[in-house]
């Protein structure tokens, strides 16, 4: 791995564990085995690095999304496949923790991957409720915007309910709740 990936993933590690003000440029450089001015030689500083990292973290759980999301299986099944695929609950989300962070929400730039990828997410969901909508599989009166943005909540919720029990039943505890009131209604 080059200089520049060392520096792009520990940032990414280090901004999950720690959030942008807790991930010092030497922790950075500790974390990716690189020398002093390694970061200045690849990036403008820590905002460029981070923004990277940012959006590798946000592309990363774009595509885990839609691994579940646009694989096989009624609309209901999808979700359930999205909210049921293996997480590190314990750590919460790496995007959805990027919220709580002053620092980067205060920045535009920093802020704007975040808010895309949830966004992008929120509307990828949509589209399978309203096709579930079309099949049947769920009432016809649910507001497809509304239960998108539900079932992101719920988990991103989960996340904080199980990091604040110390367990991942927390968050199970969310996502079969959601799926106890989504399930598909049987004559």
């Amino acid at each position: 791995m080059s200089t520049s990936e060392r520096l792009i993933e520990s940032t990414r590690d280090l901004l999950w564990e720690r959030g942008y003000v807790g991930t010092s440029p030497k922790a950075i450089l500790e974390r990716a085995g690189a020398g002093q001015g390694s970061m200045y030689h690849h990036f403008k500083g820590k905002p460029d690095l981070a923004l990277t990292a940012i959006r590798r973290t946000a592309e990363q759980l774009r595509a885990a999304a839609e691994r579940s999301l646009g694989g096989p299986g009624t609309p209901y099944e999808r979700i359930e496949a999205y909210l049921r695929r293996e997480r590190e609950v314990l750590r919460g989300c790496p995007v959805g923790r990027l919220t709580m962070d002053p620092d980067v929400i205060a920045s535009d730039e920093l802020r704007a991957p975040v808010a895309e990828t949830l966004a992008a997410i929120r509307e990828r969901i949509a589209g399978i409720v309203e096709e579930g909508k079309r099949q049947g599989q769920f009432a016809p009166e649910l507001d497809t915007e509304r239960i998108a943005a539900t079932i992101l909540a719920t988990v991103q919720g989960g996340y904080v309910l199980a990091r604040a029990a110390g367990s991942p039943a927390a968050f199970d505890a969310a996502v079969d709740g959601l799926l106890a009131l989504l399930a598909p209604r049987t004559a």
